[in-house]
């Protein structure tokens, strides 16, 4: 697909745009169904890494009230306040054209590695649309999805493209809720709070506590735990894909 197009301009400062989609369209032609997909959930070491897949018709979008009469557009949901995504994740599923989620558990994450569970969250997403996409616009440089999947890449296309900053929002809403969740059965990890991410906290429970039912058991952070360290799964590298063992 890179040979389509020119990239197209920065969206402004502060807010996407249908810059990139409506490259897309002119290249392709016609009116083609572009499914905006963003993750949330990669690094962190308990929990799922979600997908969610997001597609519009490319009217405008939703904007919030913010200071001094100015409004709050829609971006990169690391670039939103905790309150402003909320906002956004109550009034997007009503004006998109379709969205879904897909997500990967911390047992296939072991099982398969990051990129081949990503690409699994990812179909999952996409294949729950309620309109096969024709296009799909990937966060970043690198396409993890392949065949038969027709992508495109875009660096910053969470802050540059409506479609995906919409993904980006919905996808990390639906973590951290999910993580929230996990929080009440397994207190003292701070899931609500850092959502799975390694803080303070989280750390000073595993060096206590353990790993929990949730936590990625292939990472390399049970290396510094001595105590839990021989739950340490591998992946055979010789073995079929994705084959573990217990070290």
């Amino acid at each position: 697909m890179d040979e389509l197009l020119e990239a197209p301009a920065p969206a402004p400062r502060g807010r996407a745009d249908y810059a990139i989609e409506h490259a897309l369209r002119d290249a392709l032609g016609g009116a083609p169904v572009i499914a905006g997909v963003d993750e949330v959930g990669r690094g962190a070491w308990a929990g799922p890494v979600v997908v969610c897949a997001a597609v519009t018709d490319l009217s405008d979008p939703p904007e919030l009230p913010g200071r001094g009469g100015k409004t709050v557009g829609l971006t990169d949901s690391k670039l939103l306040t905790a309150a402003h995504r909320s906002a956004f994740a109550a009034v997007l599923p009503g004006w998109l054209a379709g969205h879904a989620f897909g997500s990967a558990s911390p047992a296939e994450i072991d099982e398969l590695g990051m990129t081949a569970a990503l690409r699994r969250a990812a179909v999952r997403a996409l294949e729950a649309l309620p309109v096969a996409p024709d296009i799909v616009l990937l966060d970043g440089s690198h396409d993890f999805l392949g065949r038969p999947w027709r992508v495109r890449c875009e660096v910053k296309a969470d802050q540059r493209s409506v479609t995906v900053a919409a993904a980006s929002v919905l996808a990390k809403v639906h973590r951290d809720a999910h993580m929230a969740a996990l929080g009440a059965d397994f207190p003292g990890y701070g899931f609500a709070e850092a959502a799975g991410y390694p803080s303070p906290v989280h750390q000073k429970a595993l060096e206590e506590s353990g790993p929990t039912p949730h936590h990625r058991l292939s990472w390399s952070y049970l290396d510094d735990l001595p105590r839990w360290r021989h739950l340490k799964r591998h992946r055979d590298p010789n073995a079929g894909e994705g084959q573990l063992s217990l070290m």
